[in-house]
C-alpha cells in the first residue's frame, strides 16, 4: 500500500493543473485558453460505459445555456477515445457542452480524480476501458485558481447542476469567496 498513488490534493484559490484535450467536432480545449468572464466549469465524467453519466451530462446540455448567461463556460471530459466520446454525445443530445476526451489519467490524477479498473461489462452492456477516472466536478475562475471542486470515488450521488447554478448566483451577487484556502497547522 505504500508505493500506491493517491489522488493530488488540489485547493481552493490556488492555481489549478494544465488542462488540455481535443474536442468533438474540432479544436482543443485548454484551460490556460479559456476567456469565460466568470470561469468554466468542467465535468469529468467517467466515460460512455457509464448509465449515470449519460443522464448527468444531459442536465448539463439543458443548463449549459444559463450557464453561459452568467459568464460561466462548460466542458465535460472523459479518458474516452474520439469514438466513444462521440457515441456519448449522441446519446446526450445536441447543445453547446463541449466535449472533451483522451484525458490522460496522469492528467485526471492530477485533478484530484479517482481511478478505477476495469468490471468487465456494465449493465448497459458497454466494456469499461481497463482504466478510466471516476467523476469529478470542478468551478474553475478565470485565472485558473479553483473556485469549486467534487470528487468522487463512485458514479453515484453527484452534485446538482441546478445546485451549481444557485451558487454561482450567489457568488455573483455577494461576492463571495472560494472556501477552504487554509493549509495550514491546525
Amino acid at each position: 500500500m505504500k508505493d500506491e498513488l493517491v489522488p493530488a490534493t488540489l485547493m481552493p484559490r490556488r492555481e489549478t493543473p494544465a488542462l488540455s484535450v481535443p474536442l468533438l467536432g474540432g479544436g482543443t480545449f485548454d484551460l490556460a485558453t479559456e476567456t469565460a468572464e466568470r470561469g468554466t466549469v468542467i465535468c469529468f465524467y467517467r466515460g460512455l460505459h457509464c448509465p449515470i453519466c449519460a443522464t448527468y451530462l444531459k442536465e448539463l446540455v439543458r443548463l449549459t445555456p444559463e450557464f453561459a448567461t452568467r459568464g460561466v463556460a462548460t466542458v465535460a471530459i472523459s479518458s474516452d477515445g474520439e469514438e466513444r466520446a462521440q457515441a456519448m454525445a449522441e446519446k446526450v443530445g445536441p447543445g453547446d457542452l463541449r466535449i472533451g476526451y483522451d484525458l490522460g489519467l496522469g492528467v485526471a490524477r492530477d485533478w484530484g480524480l479517482y481511478i478505477s479498473t476495469s468490471r468487465g461489462v456494465t449493465s448497459i452492456g458497454i466494456e469499461e476501458p481497463a482504466l478510466f477516472s471516476e467523476p469529478g466536478l470542478f468551478l474553475v475562475n478565470p485565472d485558473r485558481t479553483l473556485y469549486y471542486m467534487s470528487v468522487q470515488t463512485m458514479p453515484f450521488v453527484r452534485p446538482h447542476f441546478s445546485e451549481l447554478l444557485g451558487a454561482v448566483d450567489f457568488a455573483i451577487e455577494k461576492s463571495y469567496p472560494a472556501r477552504g484556502e487554509y493549509g495550514g497547522a491546525v
